[in-house]
């Protein structure tokens, strides 16, 4: 390499960098920010409840805010409260003789309780209704701090047991293996801070444990599946898809229903939302709605694992298919 190329050499490194740094920073911003700053109700399933002549008035008001929610009816209370239990609704309005009544659930999102009880408050003139938590969240976490937060680290545990597995040149079965044991590992350690310490996940422990594992395997699998097919950029691709897209698009600290479209639902096809998404399912109530983020996570694991598997096949036919030098040239090759 001449002197003069060098230089130039460094100068276009260095140019990569300074143009690279902002539009990830750009990317960065849109991906944490725009969801925040544009939270509230779009089509937030919400429950109405009572005689029909009763609610109709109540449906309206609540259908004026265009797009906000998606309205079921329900003939009484009783309905209405198993609707919730089963997480087909957020929340309901039972009409009663007294006045409107709401039905809760901040086990699934303490801030669309919040906005709940603000939204039926504004349309009773600013009288707050008779409010029932029907599945509340845990005494230890009102708020849902502990799911929120969980949702970090399990992601960047993911991505740093399938980079670990690539750089450390685990392939086939092995990197499988190692990828299942380090999963188990992170959910045992996780179950046990966030729901034995922090209190944060009621019920079973088991459960619990099987959730973030497999969250965590659905990360790791598919850094890993992506590394053994496209080489060491597979990480840098699985990271972005994860961190950037997945951990703010979860709506864990909301819900994906509270995000902007198609935030929401992309969130909801990666690994960090589904991940959130059944472990209140699983922690609050009973597995209801659990089948559709359970089998995300599944087909996430069990593809990352297949690429991973292929991946190694492929690299051992390219060894073993690789022509093997005749003595002369392996003589001259250590001559030289």
């Amino acid at each position: 390499m001449s002197a003069t190329s060098a230089p130039r050499s460094h100068r276009s490194r260095i140019a990569a960098v300074v143009l690279l740094v902002p539009v990830l920073t750009a990317l960065a911003l849109w991906a944490f920010a725009w969801p925040a700053a544009r939270t509230a109700p779009h089509d937030l399933p919400l429950g109405v409840a009572g005689p029909a002549t009763a609610t109709a008035p109540v449906q309206r008001q609540l259908e004026a805010h265009e797009g906000a929610f998606e309205i079921h009816r329900y003939a009484d209370e009783a309905a209405a409260r198993d609707a919730v239990e089963d997480r087909t609704v957020y929340g309901a309005v039972v009409v009663t003789e007294r006045g409107p009544k709401l039905l809760t659930a901040s086990a699934a999102s303490p801030l669309v309780a919040q906005s709940l009880q603000q939204a039926v408050a504004r349309q009773a003139g600013g009288a707050q209704p008779e409010t029932v938590d029907v599945v509340p969240a845990a005494a230890d976490d009102p708020r849902g701090a502990v799911l929120t937060s969980s949702v970090l680290p399990m992601t960047l545990a993911g991505i740093a047991a399938g980079a670990v597995v690539t750089l450390l040149g685990l392939r086939g079965a092995r990197a499988v293996a190692t990828l299942i044991a380090a999963a188990a590992a992170v959910g045992t350690v996780g179950a046990l801070v966030a729901g034995s310490w922090l209190g944060a996940f009621p019920g079973s422990w088991w459960p619990v444990a099987a959730v973030l594992a497999l969250s965590t395997l659905a990360v790791s699998a598919a850094v890993a599946g992506l590394a053994a097919l496209l080489g060491t950029p597979g990480i840098g691709l699985g990271a972005f898809t994860m961190m950037l897209l997945g951990n703010p698009f979860s709506g864990a600290s909301s819900a994906p229903e509270m995000l902007p479209a198609p935030a929401g639902a992309i969130g909801q096809w990666l690994p960090p939302g589904a991940g959130a998404s059944l472990l209140r399912s699983v922690s609050f109530f009973d597995g209801a709605a659990a089948s559709g983020p359970a089998l995300t996570l599944t087909w996430w694991a069990a593809l990352g694992l297949g690429a991973v598997l292929l991946g190694g096949a492929l690299k051992h036919r390219a060894t073993a298919d690789a022509p093997v030098p005749a003595p002369a040239e392996r003589e001259t090759a250590l001559a030289g």
